[in-house]
Formats: C-alpha cells, sequence, structure tokens
C-alpha cells in the first residue's frame, strides 16, 4: 500500500474513531435524559395512586383502598396521558388492573414480596413497547404498577441512529477523501524529491546537488542527501586519482624492467659482469614492482568490511618491526620506550602500517644515527634525526604517490606513509607529521582507540642487530 492511501486511511479511521464515540455518548445521553423524563413522569403518576385518602380507616389508606363491601374503587385518573395501571398483592395475584394487564416480572415479585422499594423495567405489552413503574404501597400493603409508553421515545432514538450513523458515513467518506487530498499536498515534495534523485543517481559521474529548500524535514534529508553525494563524489575522484597515479607509476619500472629484459634476450654477447649486473637488475625491478603494486592493492582495500578485526598487542608489533628493520641497518641505533598497549584492528594493515613508519625512519637516518620510538597512551611517536620535512612537504607527507624533491632519486613509490594514514583512520585513529626542534622528522600515529593490558609496563629497551630482511614497505619519501 502506498503511503499517500495509508495516509488517507489513518485519517478515515481516525475521523471515524471520534465519530463512532461522539455518536455513542450522544445517542446515551439522549436515551438517558429521555428515559429521565419519562420516568419522572411515571413516578407522578404512581404518586397519585399511592397518596393516602381520607375515606380509608385511620386517615392512612392509599388511593386503591377497599370500599363497603371489599370492593375495590377505581382509580383516580392520572392525567392526559394515556397510561396503563394495575395492582398486585403480596401472594403476586393481580387485583386491580386497567385496559390492559402489565406483566408481573420477578422484580416485580420481589418488591411484593419484600414489602419495600421500587423498579423500573421496560416490556412489550400488547404490542406495544412501555416502560413499567412498580412501586410497593406501604398504606395498603400492595404494589402499584404503571406504564406509559415508550414509542415516542423510541421512534426519536431510532431517528437519531439513522442521523448517527449517516453522520458516521459521511464524516468518514469526507475524511478519507480530505486525507488523500492532504497526502497529495504534503507528499509533492517528497515525490519532487524523489524524481530529483533518480535523474541524480543517473548521472553519477558528475551529480548536481539537491535544492535544499521547501520544509525543515526536507531540507536536512536534501543536505543530507548532498552530503552522501559528496562523499561518493571524493570517493569515485580518489579511485580514479590512485588509477591515474599507479599507472603513471608503474609505466616507469615496466618501461625499465621491458627494456633490461630485450637486453638479457642478447645475454650471450655480454660480458660476465655485465650479464651478472642485468639480472640483478631486473630482479630489482621486479622487486619495486611487485611492492607498488602490493602498495596500490593495500590502497585499494581500505578498510573493507570483510578485514578480520582482532584485539592487537601494538607494542609486540612495534618491537618486531624495530627487529627487522635494524637487521637491514645494523648500524642505526633505535631506542624504544614501549608501553603494553592493545588496539583493535586489522593485524596485517598494523604490521604493514608500523613497518613503514619505522622504515621511513631508517631511510632518512645518517649513518650510525638514533631513531627514538615511543608507544604510550595508545600513541605511536617514531623520530629521526635526519634532515626532517621540508615545510613546503608537510601538507602533503601523507598524500598517495607523493615524492618530495629530494626523494626522488631514492626507491618507493610514495605510498608509504598514505598506508600508515589509512590504517590509522580505519578505526577511527589519526597520523600527523612535524619536525623536532633541534632536527629530525617526527611521525605520530594513534590506530583507534587503546587499552593498556594488565601487567606492569615494558622499560626502554635497546635493539640488537642481526641480518635479516623483510619484505617491509617502502615507507614514505621526503
Amino acid at each position: 500500500m502506498s503511503l499517500r492511501r495509508r495516509i488517507a486511511g489513518a485519517a478515515a479511521l481516525a475521523v471515524a474513531a471520534v465519530a463512532i464515540t461522539l455518536a455513542v455518548v450522544g445517542y446515551l445521553s439522549t436515551r438517558s435524559a429521555l428515559t429521565g423524563q419519562l420516568r419522572t413522569d411515571l413516578r407522578a403518576r404512581a404518586a397519585t395512586f399511592l397518596e393516602p385518602h381520607p375515606g380509608h380507616g385511620g386517615g392512612g389508606g392509599g388511593g386503591f383502598g377497599q370500599g363497603p363491601g371489599g370492593a375495590f374503587p377505581g382509580p383516580p385518573e392520572p392525567g392526559g396521558a394515556a397510561g396503563a395501571f394495575q395492582v398486585v398483592e403480596p401472594n403476586g395475584t393481580i387485583a386491580v388492573h386497567g385496559t390492559v394487564t402489565l406483566p408481573v416480572t420477578q422484580q416485580v415479585l420481589s418488591v411484593a414480596r419484600t414489602g419495600s422499594g421500587s423498579v423500573f423495567f421496560d416490556a412489550h405489552v400488547q404490542g406495544t413497547h412501555e416502560e413499567i413503574y412498580a412501586a410497593w404501597d406501604a398504606d395498603d400493603q400492595h404494589v402499584v404498577m404503571v406504564a406509559l409508553p415508550l414509542t415516542d421515545t423510541d421512534s426519536v432514538l431510532s431517528g437519531l441512529l439513522v442521523t448517527y450513523g449517516l453522520l458516521i458515513a459521511g464524516g468518514v467518506l469526507l475524511a478519507g477523501l480530505l486525507g488523500y487530498a492532504i497526502s497529495r499536498s504534503a507528499l509533492r515534495p517528497i515525490e519532487q524529491f524523489v524524481r530529483k534523485t533518480e535523474l541524480v543517481t543517473s548521472e553519477l559521474d558528475h551529480p548536481e546537488r539537491l535544492e535544499e529548500t521547501n520544509a525543515v524535514e526536507l531540507r536536512r534529508l536534501a543536505h543530507s542527501f548532498n552530503q552522501t553525494l559528496d562523499a561518493l563524489e571524493r570517493s569515485i575522484e580518489s579511485q580514479r586519482q590512485l588509477v591515474a597515479d599507479a599507472s603513471h607509476e608503474l609505466r616507469t619500472p615496466i618501461a625499465a624492467l621491458r627494456s633490461n629484459i630485450q637486453i638479457f634476450l642478447e645475454a650471450d654477447r655480454l660480458p660476465e659482469e655485465d650479464r651478472e649486473g642485468l639480472q640483478e637488475s631486473i630482479l630489482a625491478e621486479l622487486d619495486e614492482l611487485t611492492q607498488v603494486v602490493a602498495d596500490v592493492l593495500e590502497l585499494a582495500r581500505g578498510s573493507a568490511p570483510g578485514s578480520r578485526v582482532e584485539p592487537i598487542e601494538l607494542d609486540t608489533f612495534v618491537r618486531e618491526a624495530v627487529e627487522r628493520t635494524q637487521r637491514r641497518a645494523p648500524d642505526i641505533n633505535f631506542k624504544l620506550e614501549l608501553e603494553p598497549t592493545v588496539v583493535v584492528n586489522n593485524a596485517d594493515r598494523i604490521g604493514r602500517a608500523v613497518t613503514n613508519v619505522v622504515d621511513n625512519a631508517r631511510k632518512w637516518s645518517p649513518p650510525d644515527g638514533d631513531i627514538e620510538i615511543t608507544l604510550r597512551d595508545g600513541e605511536l611517536v617514531v623520530r629521526d634525526h635526519g634532515p626532517g620535512f621540508d615545510e613546503r612537504d608537510l601538507p602533503h607527507v601523507f598524500d598517495r604517490f607523493y615524492r618530495a624533491d629530494n626523494a626522488r632519486r631514492m626507491p618507493g613509490s610514495g605510498l608509504g606513509l598514505a598506508i600508515v594514514k589509512q590504517a590509522a583512520q580505519a578505526f577511527g585513529g589519526n597520523a600527523s607529521a612535524g619536525n623536532a626542534p633541534d632536527g629530525g622528522a617526527i611521525i605520530t600515529v594513534r590506530f583507534g582507540s587503546a587499552r593498556d593490558p594488565a601487567g606492569p609496563p615494558s622499560t626502554p629497551v635497546g635493539v640488537g642487530s642481526s641480518v635479516e630482511s623483510a619484505a617491509a614497505g617502502p615507507g614514505a619519501e621526503r
């Protein structure tokens, strides 16, 4: 069912409920008023029969007291309106009645037997609906019953039922029509909004933004949709830029590799030393090409929903990354101060990011230089004592494929720190870069929320040297 029909149906049901409630209340109150007036008349008529008259012994006899010879005289005339009467003895027999005989119910017998009280009830007498009042006459010790027809009352109530029924039906119909008209008016801006969004989503290359007009709710919806379009456009542009940059970066090593392979095909004409150098060059270019492809895939994956997330001991990852880097640069002196820290993230992503940060510091440290690594309160800080960042390069340190002028002669693709930033932001972290006052670069990374596991924090340690190569990321070029 459409929203428009639901609104019209809800309006019709609401009006129907109100109309039915009002009709029931009006009908019951009208019936109560009419019946109350009729019962007042019946009490007045019964009072005429129940009044004591001086002809009865002791002055206390009722209007139906026995006269001479034991006969019941006729009752006094009750008035202008037609009515019925009768007298019921305590044993339930009818002593006197008028033109019609009124039914003696259990309620009447209860009044006769107990000798007190009164009761109202209705019954059909010879085809006429009557309201009957029965009251105990304490003077003459019998029950006096009087009745008045309910014909006029029933006629009025029947007319009310028809009137209320027509009002309810008309109200529901009118409410349905008005609800449908209101729903059309209320949903017209939404329909226009939907048509605009359909046009927008059909042109995702450069989608137009929606006008943030009309009602407050529609303005908020349009604003939210525009923000979604902004994010989508940025994502598409980022992916295109990534593909373009990757194609550009891959073109050089592929061209060099192609050239070397062509030369290698004729290696039998080259001296032995040249052949060995050519083989090493081809292998190095293959390694570089493999690394670039791996970095591009890592960036393209981003924070994929299928990535496995688990608690990670960040201090252990840092220590292992330092050990691997130390084997590649045994002359570098690493100074560590690591607190036991656990973060929730993807282990592969964190391992690669930490390795890139450490390897980046290693590449820019002078021989026998120091690299200071601190992990405290979930924040990883890596400082080297190299040349530091050029001020014009600082805003672009974490950009994809960005390489400073003095880094273009060094191996790498400019993706190392971009991977670090992506790994940090995947779970609400951040990464920043700066220069130390006394020289050297500082990179600070927080991989989302962190907590300290149970146990005392580790003390500062130094890492010895050994010989082992590791497939680490290329780091960011400065």
